[in-house]
């Protein structure tokens, strides 16, 4: 059983050591553990800070591309290497390296599939009141998306299965914390969370600048999630608004039509918007249909790719040869167990 830990990295040199220093060198039930470190285009000599510290791998991006892209690169470079659990955590020292034992634990014992790490949002001191309700209302509504019980959906610190890092495909730029959540429930990936801790916050967020970005930014991937997953339900409920409205409107009219018949009803502007109103929910209704013909295609698109990465990852394991851009393998032995070789 082969770990490895991911740590997308991003002009982190001065928090790394102490990130790397905490992870755990064994684990039970893993016979091997490797570190990856995916440097999102650092300036800093991140790459360089972390070979010295012994990193067993570096893929590192010649510009910025952001937390998403570097997430889906890890779990494509870690698949290659013959994986058979990621462990995803930040470069910052935000998860204690001792709580990875507990994060693999549902995984090694066949109980789940992609296991989150819930940090208890209400209780981190530096989480005011506004970000603490946007966690709870974000979790909420990721949970209804996914149909699944996960109390931390924006936390970073998760583990999954080959199973599960084949399957997942991220398609923001922005972050793969709630997408990836709603994608796993989606594609049938049994999830669960274990409740972790946190340490004392080292700096500042560099994933949003403000309270205002980061509701607007989240809020348009679960919007995204939502029409990509389930388009008829999305796009259905919007035109059976609209149809109800625009009904609504057009009985106002019939009514005072009826009522003051032969005389002149008025009212003509309720018969304007009503009409508009109903020939807008056939459009939106339409879009439904496509959006539902596209998501079947987009399905059979995941599937062929799940496929391709496994076949790559059992390719790259017969050459010993795994062909990743970016990637660079250091020195470093692989950490096992004391008595195995």
């Amino acid at each position: 059983m082969k770990l490895i830990i991911q740590i997308p990295c991003l002009n982190e040199r001065e928090h790394l050591p102490a990130t790397f220093a905490d992870l755990p060198r064994a684990l039970p039930g893993v016979d091997s553990i490797e570190v990856l470190v995916v440097d999102d285009g650092s300036t800093d000599g991140t790459a360089a800070v972390a070979e010295q510290l012994g990193v067993h791998h570096v893929v590192r991006f010649p510009g910025h591309r952001g937390l998403a892209a570097a997430f889906q690169a890890g779990v494509d470079a870690c698949l290659a290497l013959g994986a058979d659990i990621i462990v995803n955590t930040d470069a910052d020292n935000q998860y204690p390296g001792a709580d990875i034992a507990r994060l693999c634990a549902p995984i090694l014992e066949g109980r789940a599939d992609l296991v989150v790490g819930d940090r208890q949002t209400d209780k981190i001191p530096h989480f005011g009141p506004l970000k603490r309700l946007l966690q709870r209302w974000g979790s909420r509504v990721v949970r209804r998306a996914s149909g699944t019980t996960v109390r931390d959906s924006t936390s970073g610190f998760r583990a999954m299965n080959r199973r599960a890092a084949a399957a997942l495909f991220v398609h923001n730029r922005f972050t793969y914390t709630l997408e990836s959540i709603i994608q796993a429930g989606a594609a049938g990936l049994t999830i669960a969370d274990v409740t972790i801790t946190t340490n004392p916050e080292t700096r500042r967020s560099r994933l949003f600048r403000s309270m205002g970005s980061y509701v607007r930014r989240n809020g348009a991937v679960i919007v995204r999630s939502y029409g990509m997953y389930w388009p008829v339900q999305t796009f259905g409920v919007i035109a059976l608004l609209l149809l109800l409205f625009g009904l609504a409107l057009g009985g106002r009219f019939t009514y005072y039509y009826l009522s003051r018949w032969p005389q002149e009803s008025g009212h003509t502007e309720s018969l304007l918007v009503g009409v508009g109103a109903v020939v807008l929910a056939f459009l939106v209704a339409l879009m439904a249909f496509l959006g539902d013909l596209s998501a079947a295609n987009r399905r059979l698109t995941e599937q062929v790719l799940t496929q391709v990465r496994g076949l790559s990852a059992a390719l790259a394991a017969q050459t010993g040869a795994p062909s990743i851009a970016g990637h660079h393998r250091t020195a470093a032995a692989p950490w096992r167990p004391e008595g195995r070789a």
